[in-house]
């Protein structure tokens, strides 16, 4: 299933990345950044993106150490990446704490950014409509928090019905797969679900893995 992702991909390609941060998805951004037609980026990593382009993300979780980078892939792969366009700012991490929306540039300096907009995912959702090859690997959001799921939901609901046109999806585990039974999305609405989050990362980003290896010697 993983190798229908690196050879004769069925166009266009969209890819969907989230979760935390950018350097546990910085070899796979990188390989397939020049293979895909679109790849977008949500969940905390989005914000050592914005800060990249020299934005503000108030008390988000941002990876310093990675905005030059970030900044470089943006300019290398422009036409590729796209980030929110708005998001879900709380006062602080919690489930209970009030959110408001805001634009992507225009995020408070006191708040956090615990998902991704409304015309985020109208944005995001237009990009996977017409995909015939989509692969997605975490979340846009905190989507343990209900107030904090949309956006995750969204999307995947988004990759569900570009499956349901004729896409092949692949949910990349870990907490992809755990979004899918939270949200009560129907497992059968992708076409595959790897058990392995980490190592489909690996296998996409062109390593080697033992236990394959060892199968194939």
């Amino acid at each position: 299933m993983l190798e229908k992702l690196t050879s004769s991909t069925a166009r266009p390609y969209a890819v969907v990345l989230g979760g935390s941060k950018v350097s546990d998805k910085l070899a796979v951004i990188e390989r397939l950044a020049s293979r895909a037609d679109s790849l977008v980026i949500g969940g905390g990593m989005c914000f050592t993106f914005l800060a990249g382009r020299g934005l503000s993300v108030g008390k988000s979780l941002v990876q310093p150490q990675m905005t030059k980078t970030c900044n470089e892939l943006l300019d290398t792969y422009s036409a590729v990446i796209h980030l929110p366009v708005d998001i879900v700012v709380a006062e602080e991490f919690a489930a209970d704490s009030p959110s408001q929306t805001v634009a992507a540039d225009q995020m408070p300096d006191d708040k956090i950014g615990l998902d991704i907009g409304s015309e985020s995912v109208k944005r995001f959702t237009a990009l996977l409509c017409n995909a015939k090859t989509i692969f997605w690997n975490g979340p846009m959001g905190v989507f343990e928090f209900p107030a904090f799921a949309a956006g995750t939901k969204g999307v995947a609901e988004a990759i569900i019905a570009a499956t349901r046109n004729g896409a092949f999806s692949v949910v990349g585990g870990g907490d992809s797969a755990a979004a899918v039974r939270e949200l009560g999305l129907p497992e059968d609405g992708f076409s595959h679900i790897s058990t392995g989050g980490g190592a489909s990362l690996e296998y996409l980003e062109g390593k080697t893995l033992p236990g394959l290896d060892v199968l194939t010697r």
